[in-house]
């Protein structure tokens, strides 16, 4: 089993990343999958955590995870010494980040970065940054092919922000590819 943790902030998706992430797996992979949000305060800023579990067998196990393959961190700021806990040794951290920080906590970990809120505003106008970390985590992971997470933002979003948001993973995806090999 995969295991994915997704740290945001509310407004910027996180559990609907998590959700097309299951969608692309157990519809579009023949696998299965589990997303759940985890939610302390729920406004708009406040810091909030979802998870996606695939596997290519049923999965009975419900609960949080505890040893995550992949954790997704769609706002920088949110870096700190905690975030490590519950992290598998041969991990892959991607980070929304501009620059050329260094994130000594993680440091442990394999890390790839992506500017992606500069690529959300650039293509929806918005710092909205689920699709394009959804896209990096399809790149730089292989849990889905690229085909089926689109055809997971078709599925889901409104007929409205399809268009925009398949591009974004399609770029966010196509960058991470480029780092990656």
């Amino acid at each position: 089993m995969k295991e994915i943790r997704w740290h945001g902030r509310g407004g910027q998706g996180g559990f609907t990343a998590s959700r097309l992430l299951g969608i692309a797996a157990g519809m579009f992979e023949d696998k299965h999958a589990l997303a759940f949000p985890s939610f302390g305060p729920e406004r708009r800023g406040a810091p909030v955590l979802a998870f996606t579990k695939i596997d290519d067998k049923k999965i009975h196990d419900r609960s949080e995870v505890e040893q995550s393959d992949y954790v997704v961190i769609m706002d920088e700021t949110l870096v700190n010494e905690e975030l490590a806990n519950g992290i598998a040794p041969n991990a892959t951290i991607l980070i929304n980040s501009s620059g050329d920080r260094t994130f000594d906590a993680l440091s442990k970990f394999n890390i790839i970065t992506i500017d992606a809120t500069s690529l959300a505003l650039d293509i929806l106008g918005r710092p909205i940054t689920n699709t394009a970390m959804f896209g990096a985590l399809v790149g730089a992971s292989g849990l889905v092919s690229i085909e089926s997470a689109t055809n997971s933002i078709k599925h889901e979003m409104k007929p409205g922000l399809v268009d925009k948001n398949v591009q974004i993973v399609e770029k966010a995806y196509e960058m991470i590819k480029k780092q990656t090999v």
